[in-house]
């Protein structure tokens, strides 16, 4: 009785300890961001930076609240939000599809690697211009380039993920006579679940960039109009509200598929 009450109390000092150190990590987060925040704006104040160059917190908040008295605000999150959720529903879909018929056909994943390879290094935005002639300048092409984000990338990690499987416990599969789908169901699947979760998370962030970049390109709505439009006007105070815009949905989102999906294996 003795040992289990001093095992309970060594669980529980453990537990502790843990939570102390998980909430010490969030307050350094905190303080590292309020220490940015004050120092920029103290900059900005005495002139130590161009405040028309690099704007400020306070110059941003006043942006963001200027555009969400006039009603733009909420509705080009949104129409942004939901464009960057189609193309990672998309793109992910798509890449665990190729990936499992890569995987399937031996032949095929040797033909195609060095293909995905180019597909991967090219950067996606020189394919605008073809995107927009293909789907027209609208929503569909910026779902279309969210989605070419995130599918190539998706492919690649989960094929590699599928071929690292251990080749023991395939073999073991096969001995039994187990099916290529049964493999996939039964042992490929199960043993790469944490694999996929990173997939998503890593896709959050290619599709908000696919969407940012292929509303630079066609949009006349969304965030990133907003930052190309700033730009081009020399209203960096908008350019800069829309960076911080995309940095706080950034982390909602991967803190969203975090939550839903926390398994890590």
């Amino acid at each position: 009785m003795e040992n289990k009450l001093k095992c309970s109390k060594e669980h529980l000092l453990f537990l502790r300890k843990q939570k102390i150190k998980s909430i010490s990590i969030w307050l350094s987060r905190f303080g590292i961001l309020i220490f940015f925040l004050f120092f920029w704006e103290i900059a900005v104040k005495f002139n130590w930076a161009d405040g028309f160059l690099i704007s400020s917190p306070c110059r941003i908040i006043k942006t963001l609240v200027t555009l969400y008295s006039s009603g733009q605000l909420l509705s080009n999150v949104w129409y942004t939000v939901a464009e960057t959720i189609s193309g990672f529903i998309l793109g992910t879909f798509f890449g665990i599809v190729f990936a499992i018929l890569i995987w399937w056909h031996d032949s095929l994943s040797k033909i195609l690697d060095p293909y995905l390879v180019i597909l991967n290094a090219i950067p996606k935005v020189a394919f605008g211009p073809i995107i927009i002639a293909w789907a027209g300048a609208g929503i569909k092409s910026i779902m279309v380039m969210s989605m070419l984000m995130s599918v190539v990338i998706s492919t690649i990690n989960m094929l590699s993920s599928f071929k690292k499987t251990e080749k023991e416990k395939v073999f073991l599969m096969k001995t039994f006579k187990a099916g290529k789908f049964q493999i996939l169901c039964k042992l490929i699947f199960p043993s790469n679940i944490h694999n996929i979760i990173t997939v998503l998370k890593i896709n959050v962030g290619m599709s908000l960039i696919g969407v940012i970049t292929g509303e630079f390109l066609v949009s006349n709505k969304g965030i990133g109009y907003f930052i190309i439009y700033g730009s081009q006007v020399f209203k960096l105070d908008l350019v800069m509200a829309g960076i911080f815009i995309l940095s706080i949905l950034a982390f909602l989102m991967y803190f969203g598929i975090s939550k839903i999906l926390p398994f890590e294996g």
